[in-house]
């Protein structure tokens, strides 16, 4: 007979496919909780705490109808300790558990706790997986054994022929593994944007319970009109209208920005893979079934783009996190020591890309990858800020953020902080990039075609005073050394004044 067993759900554990839950089992009871261990570590938006608990409740629910014994910890519950292990440990004294099951957390804090928890038990444990991932924690780090690189390129294809994804045979289809030069398009206006899906779900309950805790929130939220899914059904939904109406061109635009768009043709379906609502694979075959019942509307560019997010992106960062943390966490590659400027937390700047992206993120809890890297990360880098101000603002602004794929992409991809195991160069620009890729700075305050003088935009002279003051690190990177040559090629005068005029600006950046 099965002993009594009490299983453990984290909050972006809601895979409803695990095979945990394909046999109705008297003797199991599961057990999901809303604490302060888990909205306190960081400042989170209040859309991101409020989706979490209501992806939570609509889990307990579908459990219950099918016939499982669920205890649900509601955040203002006397009974809640408002920490993990104390409350299960509460459950198993009180109910006589024989048996403590949990899954493999994606987090290293939570790993590191939950083997600290089991450890002090005095019944039986065990660990099962999510059943949500391509890979295992260790397979990124056991492809690239023995190297100080990971070089992305080739996990992805690994990982296409592994999984027999757009393959022909050994080869790839359409004979060419990444058609990224064609996905780099900005966007004027040529193609129609269909309206975003958005949901209208009713949340003033969980929000005044949020509230009534006092948990500490950014960011703002329409009770009356939470637009993002909150079970695995909505997230389909989502999944096939992103499939239908915007697949076709999501290639083309995806690393375009404009003030008119807030999502453009991305797919908004981050917050419901991170929570496993939906798995990677599912996503990845629903789309290449679309595009091949709709080719040639939907080019293979823009479904090998989509795909590379997923198959590659999303499971090579964490591979990535698995295999450098905990060390990873504390890289600062530049020694940068600058504190985050104050408004990173209200959008009130005069640099209208930063406003944007800011004032967006503060409203939806979203902005999409090249909003991340190019412009909140971008100016992050250029300024010299600490790396963990950096991931404190991504890890709790986005309703996406979990430390596994924010610390990887801010930390390596956005702040170059570990020194090149991610990315092969920082990924900084001046004014040039985000004029190309968007409309920012058609009615910007500040003039992109300065570096020096009254309102001249601040990315022209952070952007060279950033090499100028990293060149000893930088300086033989073959990827930039072009850069210090047309720096060395500056005539004194105006190399100067650019730098001062850097200086001003770092002096007040609270200001800009």
């Amino acid at each position: 007979m099965q002993k009594k067993t009490l299983r453990l759900i984290l909050g972006d554990q809601l895979n409803y496919n695990h095979s945990w839950y394909n046999t109705i089992e008297p003797q199991v009871c599961y057990v999901l909780m809303e604490v302060r261990q888990e909205t306190d570590y960081a400042k989170h938006h209040i859309q991101k705490v409020t989706g979490f608990f209501a992806a939570m409740y609509n889990f307990v629910e579908y459990l219950q109808k099918k016939g499982h014994q669920v205890i649900h910890y509601k955040i203002n519950d006397p009974a809640n300790q408002q920490d993990i292990g104390k409350n299960c440990l509460a459950l198993i004294e009180a109910q006589s558990f024989q048996h403590f099951e949990y899954q493999l957390p994606d987090e290293y804090r939570l790993d590191a706790y939950l083997k600290t928890f089991v450890s002090s038990l005095k019944i039986s444990s065990a660990c099962s997986d999510t059943e949500h991932f391509y890979t295992t924690r260790s397979e990124l780090g056991e492809l690239f054994k023995g190297k100080k690189t990971y070089l992305m390129e080739t996990f992805y294809r690994q990982m296409r022929r592994l999984h027999n994804v757009l393959m022909e045979g050994k080869n790839p289809e359409g004979g060419q593994w990444n058609f990224d030069s064609d996905n780099r398009n900005p966007y004027k206006g040529a193609d129609v944007v269909p309206p975003p899906f958005l949901f209208k779900h009713n949340y003033k309950s969980i929000e005044k319970e949020i509230k009534k805790a006092g948990i500490q929130t950014i960011g703002t939220m329409e009770a009356d009109a939470f637009f993002w899914p909150t079970s695995r059904e909505q997230s389909l939904q989502l999944m096939r209208y992103f499939h239908q109406h915007f697949l076709p061109l999501f290639g083309k635009y995806q690393d375009a920005m404009h003030t008119k768009y807030w999502s453009l043709y991305h797919a908004r379906l981050s917050f419901s893979l991170n929570t496993k609502m939906i798995s990677p694979t599912e996503v990845v075959n629903a789309a290449i079934a679309t595009w091949r019942a709709n080719s040639p509307t939907i080019s293979l560019a823009q479904i090998e783009g989509y795909v590379r997010q997923i198959l590659g992106w999303r499971e090579y960062m964490r591979g990535i996190y698995w295999a450098q943390m905990p060390n990873y966490k504390t890289l600062n590659f530049f020694n940068h020591e600058r504190a985050l400027p104050t408004w990173y937390w209200n959008g009130n700047t005069k640099m209208n890309c930063l406003k944007h992206a800011i004032q967006q993120s503060l409203t939806q809890a979203y902005a999409h990858h090249i909003q991340r890297l190019m412009v909140t990360g971008n100016f992050a880098l250029l300024a010299g800020i600490h790396p963990n101000a950096v991931d404190e603002w991504y890890l709790g602004i986005y309703i996406d953020a979990i430390e596994w794929v924010e610390i990887t992409n801010t930390r390596g991809m956005s702040q170059y902080a570990d020194g090149g195991i991610v990315g092969s160069k920082p990924y900084v620009s001046g004014s040039g990039y985000i004029s190309k890729m968007s409309n920012y700075c058609q009615t910007c305050y500040y003039d992109k075609t300065k570096k020096t003088g009254e309102r001249a935009c601040p990315f022209n002279s952070l952007y060279w005073h950033f090499y100028e003051r990293h060149r000893t690190l930088l300086a033989k990177n073959p990827r930039i050394g072009m850069m210090y040559r047309i720096l060395d090629k500056m005539e004194p005068a105006e190399k100067a004044a650019v730098l001062e005029q850097a200086e001003q600006y770092l002096e007040h950046i609270n200001e800009l």
